[in-house]
């Protein structure tokens, strides 16, 4: 591996979006959108707002860079681009994580925005600290880039690319306890729920909002990591199968 390689790989990326003005929009704005449409749905709803506003500041990013990560990454597969950058003196880690690398300062950019409109704007309480809760929002955001990464491998098309949103993203929605407690689900959902990624982000997130301690934060957000690391090494192992 090597850091100027990976550099220049990032750059890459970042020069691809900031040309691609809808997607930039989308990777930036689109989470504050969706947070503030949430505010105005709960504007004369009491706690609600604080009450779900942390998770979703969990799922937005995570959703969003899902999203455009796979759908990118399979470009650069069926447009060819990959086997020639993969021709050149580059390994796979470098384009892995020049990826990951370009798409987290674009996380790092979009929760900054998003965090910063929903407790500056919107009046979100937390009991938490803020630049923690950034902090989770970034990791989030990354862990969806590293599954993008993964399932991009599967997938022959776009249209397939974005097929892997009901099957990989909307589960875990459904499981990750927003809806319904965690511990309130039947015992093999209850089980499920435990394996899955998004689970543990918004629990970071929830108890940001609920309690002053960070050290279930902490713990949270090394299990997410935990996840993204091995999205990322996922990818690598589909990315050599594809390209051998």
């Amino acid at each position: 591996m090597s850091p100027r390689t990976t550099l220049a790989v990032a750059r890459r990326v970042l020069t691809q979006v900031r040309r691609d003005h809808r997607t930039l929009a989308m990777l930036l704005v689109l989470p504050t959108l969706l947070m503030t449409l949430l505010w105005w749905m709960y504007q004369d709803a009491g706690p609600q707002f604080d009450r779900l506003g942390p998770a979703l500041l969990a799922i937005f990013p995570f959703i969003v860079m899902f999203l455009v990560t796979s759908v990118t990454t399979l470009r650069e597969r069926s447009s060819g681009t990959l086997e020639r950058l993969l021709a050149m003196p580059m390994g796979r880690l470098d384009f892995l994580l020049g990826y990951a690398v370009a798409f987290g300062v674009v996380a790092a950019a979009q929760s900054a925005i998003a965090v910063g409109v929903s407790v500056g704007l919107l009046g979100l309480e937390l009991t938490g600290s803020v630049w923690l809760l950034a902090v989770v929002a970034v990791v989030d955001a990354v862990l969806g880039t590293a599954l993008g990464l993964f399932v991009s491998a599967f997938a022959q098309t776009e249209f397939q690319a974005v097929q892997f949103m009901p099957a990989v993203v909307v589960p875990q929605i459904l499981l990750c306890g927003l809806l319904v407690p965690r511990d309130d689900m039947p015992d093999v959902l209850g089980a499920v729920s435990d394996v899955l990624p998004l689970s543990y982000a918004v629990d970071a997130m929830s108890h940001l909002g609920a309690s002053s301690s960070t050290g279930q934060v902490w713990g949270d957000l090394a299990v997410v990591a935990g996840f993204a690391l091995a999205g990322l090494a996922l990818g690598a192992a589909t990315l050599r199968r594809r390209t051998a």
